[in-house]
């Protein structure tokens, strides 16, 4: 039997989850058990786990296979490690609401963030739950919504003007603009282990609902972001070095504070491949 401790931290998502190095391969009943919390809560939280880069890479791999971002830079000896490293000279741009890598054809199923070096204060992170704001709906929205598609795009969190600093960086930019063309996915997706119903729009990737006129489209999508948001159905994590946070990319959102610049942060992130919504 697994030894593990989870306490939950709010209603909506979040547990704290004790008992377990997750820099050691892990056994049956303990891979079981973790993947049992994050079916529950949606996002975990581990203190006190300084990993290398390859050991945050061989936890992940027990979940499934890893995505190399096209855009992040990442650990030059473990690629599947992208590194977060936001100062003066290099703007946060993950501070707004959204869910990892909407942009291909199979999002993530989760990702592990890893604190490595933070600010004296500032620089947490919040996750919202997509179900949690899919059951505040009224039924006759939630009605509305199932069925409908959206479209997703690279550009509109990476943008050119972001990325076209050197010839080298746009060149990068658009070998990878090219290989991710805007794509739909469902309004609402299903859970494939729960079967539960989340809201699958993001501020940082999705563009417009294709089933609506524009105008329809975007005072829609400006209601669902703002709704998301709501207190009721988030939660807020003040990091330590060591932490390491594993999240359910499929049903959450999450949202990276820029408040502690010019300090420097930096996070190392290993990402989930998962399987096409619907």
């Amino acid at each position: 039997m697994s030894n593990l401790k989870v306490t939950r931290l709010s209603p909506a998502l979040g547990a704290v989850v004790e008992g377990v190095s997750l820099a050691e391969p892990l056994d049956q009943p303990v891979f079981e058990a973790i993947q049992a919390a994050l079916l529950q809560h949606q996002v975990l939280f581990f203190r006190d786990q300084p990993l290398t880069p390859v050991q945050q890479r061989n936890f992940a791999r027990h979940f499934g296979d890893l995505h190399i971002h096209p855009i992040y830079p990442n650990v030059p000896e473990t690629p599947e490690i992208l590194v977060l490293d936001t100062h003066d000279g290099n703007l946060p741009d993950n501070d707004n609401w959204h869910t990892d890598v909407t942009f291909i054809q199979t999002p993530p199923l989760g990702a592990i963030l890893a604190a490595k070096q933070l600010p004296a204060t500032g620089g947490d992170t919040l996750w919202a739950s997509g179900t949690a704001a899919f059951t505040a709906l009224s039924p006759v929205l939630q009605q509305l919504l199932t069925g409908l598609t959206a479209t997703h795009d690279f550009a509109k969190s990476f943008p050119q003007s972001r990325h076209d600093a050197t010839p080298e960086a746009l060149a990068r930019w658009q070998s990878s603009r090219d290989k991710h063309p805007p794509l739909s996915h469902p309004v609402i997706r299903t859970h494939p282990q729960t079967g539960q119903p989340a809201l699958f729009v993001n501020e940082g990737f999705t563009t417009r609902i294709n089933e609506l006129n524009p105008r329809e489209s975007d005072a829609l999508l400006a209601f669902l972001f703002a709704h998301v948001a709501r207190p009721e159905f988030t939660i807020r994590w003040r990091w330590q070095e060591g932490d390491v946070a594993f999240w359910d990319n499929r049903i959450t959102q999450h949202y990276a504070v820029a408040d502690y610049l010019p300090a420097r942060r930096i996070m190392h992130r290993a990402t989930i491949l998962g399987d096409q919504p619907f």
